[in-house]
């Protein structure tokens, strides 16, 4: 769509779309690094923003500098930008957004006495409480989680501005307040039943579509899945994430996932390339509009966010106007320490999450975690 945009007032403008598997996208690269020769390197490529950190600060000679491209950065939110950033330099143009929120069953919280106001801008620790009392009075849960996943460790650490690593790019479990208290809370709710754990994402998706869970806190994407349950048109809204208690950085906002267009050093005609993302991804308000109904892709570009496609209610939402919603969601998530090491922290953390309820002490759950981060960090 956005190459049909674009040619109407570029004749003989043609894209060719290869779909590649995240991880196939990835070995490629790394093979072409390897070899020290990327002419087989698409001209463009989408990438996710967890991933890109470590292409980027490995492979930098892999990539075309965006910064002077013509884009107005401040146009898009300061952490989106910071995905795809080195030394100041811009690297990426943002794309798919992250940004997470609070989905929740309004006619599950009516019976059990609740309204969608009551989980607004609450704590953790709020949120345990109401989610015990919805479950005790309606046997639904209002979170599910995977037990093998750590999404929503992750994000409660985002939402403070704070990570697994520090500053330096270290390994910073033992040690970090902010991660222990996010740990604690997400223990807690474990341990008290607030939550339903699953083993694998299949699991995480049928505790929604069958009606055990009534909550979701997660990235936006989880949009795509819930509008697909027919039956359950006009019973969702969202509202923002519950925020760590006792952290003076906390916010109730945070992002998971997203992906960003980089272009590679082996593209020909580099200045195209710019042009075309400049002109569609970069700052095009008609073009996301477009795409909207389409592909349910929300914005990173701020501006969209203000258009009247993206401010119409949405029925299945009760008449919430969530895609403007999401979008001024993001423009308030805190930028944190990256690592290239993103997914291994989150299985570090995971696992000791597991350990501690299992029995094992927190002191030593924590200091195995930091130890196989660290490992991981070395190979």
């Amino acid at each position: 769509m956005a190459g049909e945009q674009y040619a109407k007032d570029h004749d003989g403008f043609e894209i060719e779309v290869i779909e590649t598997s995240s991880d196939d996208c990835q070995t490629k690269l790394t093979t072409c690094a390897n070899a020290g020769d990327y002419s087989t390197m698409p001209d463009i490529v989408l990438m996710q923003d967890n991933s890109y950190q470590k292409f980027l600060k490995s492979y930098p000679d892999a990539f075309t500098d965006l910064t002077d491209c013509g884009i107005n950065w401040d146009d898009f939110a300061t952490l989106k930008q910071s995905y795809s950033m080195a030394d100041d330099k811009h690297y990426g143009v943002p794309y798919d957004n992250g940004v997470c929120a609070a989905f929740y069953r309004t006619d599950i919280l009516e019976e059990a006495g609740y309204k969608i106001e009551d989980l607004t801008d609450i704590t953790w620790s709020q949120f345990t409480d109401i989610a015990v009392d919805v479950h005790k009075k309606t046997g639904k849960y209002l979170l599910t989680s995977e037990s093998t996943g750590g999404d929503v460790i992750m994000l409660m650490i985002q939402s403070c501005g704070a990570n697994f690593v520090n500053e330096k790019g270290e390994a910073y479990i033992v040690g970090n307040d902010v991660a222990e208290k996010c740990i604690d809370l997400y223990t807690d709710m474990i341990k008290k039943d607030a939550v339903k754990l699953v083993n694998n994402w299949d699991e995480y998706i049928s505790t929604v579509t069958g009606g055990e869970a009534v909550g979701i806190i997660n990235g936006n994407w989880m949009n795509a899945t819930l509008t697909g349950i027919e039956d359950q048109a006009g019973k969702w809204q969202i509202t923002t994430l519950p925020k760590v208690d006792g952290v003076d950085t906390a916010t109730n906002y945070a992002n998971n996932g997203g992906s960003s267009w980089y272009i590679t050093s082996n593209c020909k005609n580099p200045d195209l390339a710019k042009d075309f993302l400049v002109k569609t991804f970069g700052s095009s308000t008609d073009f996301y509009d477009s795409i909207l109904p389409a592909t349910s892709g929300i914005a990173c570009y701020l501006p969209a966010g203000e258009s009247e496609v993206y401010n119409e209610p949405v029925e299945f939402y009760g008449g919430q106007p969530i895609y403007s919603t999401l979008v001024e969601y993001s423009s308030h998530i805190p930028e944190f320490t990256k690592t290239p090491y993103h997914y291994e922290a989150r299985e570090a953390v995971n696992t000791a999450i597991i350990n501690i309820t299992n029995g094992t002490a927190k002191e030593d759950a924590l200091k195995e975690a930091q130890e196989t981060l660290e490992f991981k960090m070395t190979e």
